[in-house]
């Protein structure tokens, strides 16, 4: 009878010690299943600087770094940097003289194999880069915690008007974390009457570009206009941004100084020329 019982309680350890077994055969099989990396690029609009961060699962490999043309054809940046000991990374790269397309650059940052490969794309145009922040990511689910990006997200609405001296348009471009709802743009006179109405609809990663013409009896008096875009009633998509109108047409920054410099250019060369013109009269 005794021995009955020892053989029952045998049995049981050894199951128990066979589903303890399965168990951390699966814990270790989906551990090793976790592979791959993530990485963020951001750029702020009109800057010289891109910033790359990221995770890799594979901490004990330096990340490599290529950063190609638009073409294809030339390699304007490569680096390197070493994980740390929780998988994290990051560098900068500088847009310099070698940046001379205009177009998409195509960061590619590698370890080893495919699962340790990504690329991402940051537009630069007139050598500063436009407004970016995207992540690509190709980590396995399992144990290993979620990526996150460890640099802050872009919340609400951004606004941005450019023009040409004596340009009677204004560009409008911006972009907006919500791009279910249409974005109500105002023009406001200097005397606080509005000139303008319009809507414009984001697309899908959030951009939005229209144009505004100037000009006419609304536009007919001088100073600072403001543009101002709305999506939402709260403040973060609210945005707005100026532009100085002379007689209808657009005065950028120093528009007015720089025509003063002009002016007094052109009045040096004619008082120059007349002078020359008497000093060659012939005296009798």
């Amino acid at each position: 009878m005794n021995f009955k019982r020892s053989t029952t309680s045998m049995a049981i350890a050894l199951l128990a010690l066979s589903l303890i077994s399965m168990t951390s055969i699966q814990q270790d099989a989906s551990a090793a299943a976790v592979q791959g990396m993530a990485v963020t690029v951001t750029a702020d609009r009109n800057s010289d600087t891109i910033t790359l961060t990221g995770t890799t699962i594979s901490k004990m490999n330096d990340v490599t770094f290529r950063v190609t043309s638009p073409s294809g054809n030339n390699v304007v940046a490569i680096g390197q940097v070493s994980p740390d000991d929780n998988g994290n990374f990051g560098t900068q790269f500088k847009i310099g003289p070698t940046w001379t397309e205009n177009g998409f650059y195509t960061i590619k940052a590698m370890q080893q194999n495919s699962l340790y490969s990504l690329k991402v794309l940051v537009e630069v145009a007139n050598g500063m880069a436009k407004k970016t922040s995207v992540t690509e990511s190709n980590l396995e689910t399992g144990i290993y915690k979620p990526y996150t990006p460890n640099v802050a997200k872009d919340a609400g609405l951004e606004l941005y008007a450019d023009a040409v001296l004596g340009s009677t348009t204004i560009e409008i471009s911006g972009t907006t974390d919500r791009v279910s709802q249409d974005i109500t743009l105002t023009v406001t006179a200097p005397n606080g009457n509005k000139v303008s109405v319009g809507q414009v609809s984001p697309m899908l990663n959030g951009e939005f570009t229209t144009t505004i013409t100037t000009g006419g009896p609304l536009w007919k008096q001088d100073g600072i206009y403001t543009v101002t875009g709305k999506q939402f009633d709260d403040p973060k998509y609210t945005a707005s941004a100026e532009v100085d109108i002379r007689e209808g047409v657009v005065v950028p920054e120093f528009g007015t100084i720089a025509a003063m410099i002009l002016a007094v250019a052109i009045i040096s060369i004619i008082a120059i020329s007349a002078k020359s013109r008497l000093s060659i009269i012939p005296r009798y």
